[in-house]
């Protein structure tokens, strides 16, 4: 009976000493990240379809104000930008697993997010609003309004976040443009997105002009993810900070209609 609890004991220190070393080399690794990506030539972006930050134009090239900054920040280090389009859900263990090099997507800097990874400054700001039919907006302009609805909400989202927060019954799609389908196919209530995407996809003008949204649940902000303990959230503070300088944040910002969401610096 000693020696197998003496064998069980040496089993866990064992375990616990390789886990340490695994950690240590995991954050060694990430610490040398520039490098990395310099050397394989590639920085891979973690992406979903979110219009205006990050979509497809009519040729099947990733564009958008969050593609446009990544392809500046690939042309400095020298490397070629791959878009790669994730599960949102699964975005830590993407960046983990180095599937992504950085997840840069409209990504609500949330505790979750900020706990995960090794998040740069904040260059955005953004809310989740309440998108929902045009002719029933008017029943809807309060939280207190809300209780009763049905709503559709990115799995792993802001958006799912400020449900649960709220208490608000809701169904998880693979994606904001998903949700904004539930709405307009009447399978669901209402959806819970980022006032920067509502802006650009529904109302007037849009693929869904008889939606609008109300209620804002949230104010955020937005930022970007690397691993925990890279060097590439250094670089890439530093890009945009240059990006600011020069007026390249503004010039792209006008050109996806997010200028009034950035942050001062």
């Amino acid at each position: 009976m000693m020696k197998t609890k003496a064998k069980k004991i040496v089993s866990l220190l064992l375990a616990g000493l390789m886990t340490l070393s695994l950690a240590g080399c995991g954050k060694q690794s990430a610490a040398k990240d520039v490098d990395y990506i310099k050397n394989k030539g590639t920085l891979v972006v973690g992406i979903t379809d979110f219009a205006p930050m990050d979509y497809k134009d009519d040729d099947g090239n990733w564009i958008g104000f969050d593609a446009d900054l990544a392809k500046k920040v690939g042309e400095d280090l020298g490397v070629k930008v791959k878009f790669e389009e994730i599960d949102w859900d699964n975005k830590i263990l993407e960046l983990n697993n180095k599937t992504i090099d950085v997840v840069w997507n409209g990504m609500t800097l949330t505790d979750e997010v900020k706990n995960s990874m090794s998040c740069t400054d904040a260059y955005c700001t953004n809310a989740q609003v309440v998108v929902l039919p045009q002719d029933k907006a008017d029943q809807y302009k309060d939280e207190d309004s809300l209780k009763n609805l049905s709503f559709a909400v990115e799995a792993g989202s802001a958006g799912e976040e400020a449900a649960k927060d709220k208490g608000l019954g809701y169904t998880s799609v693979d994606s904001q443009s998903k949700a904004l389908m539930e709405v307009a196919a009447g399978t669901s209530d209402a959806a819970i997105i980022d006032l920067i995407m509502a802006g650009a996809m529904i109302g007037e003008g849009t693929s869904y002009p008889k939606l609008t949204h109300t209620v804002e649940l949230t104010s955020e902000e937005y930022g970007i993810g690397c691993r925990k303990g890279s060097d590439l959230t250094d670089y890439i503070n530093k890009e945009i900070s240059k990006f600011y300088s020069d007026g390249t944040m503004e010039e792209i910002g006008k050109k996806y209609g997010v200028q009034e969401a950035l942050i001062t610096k």
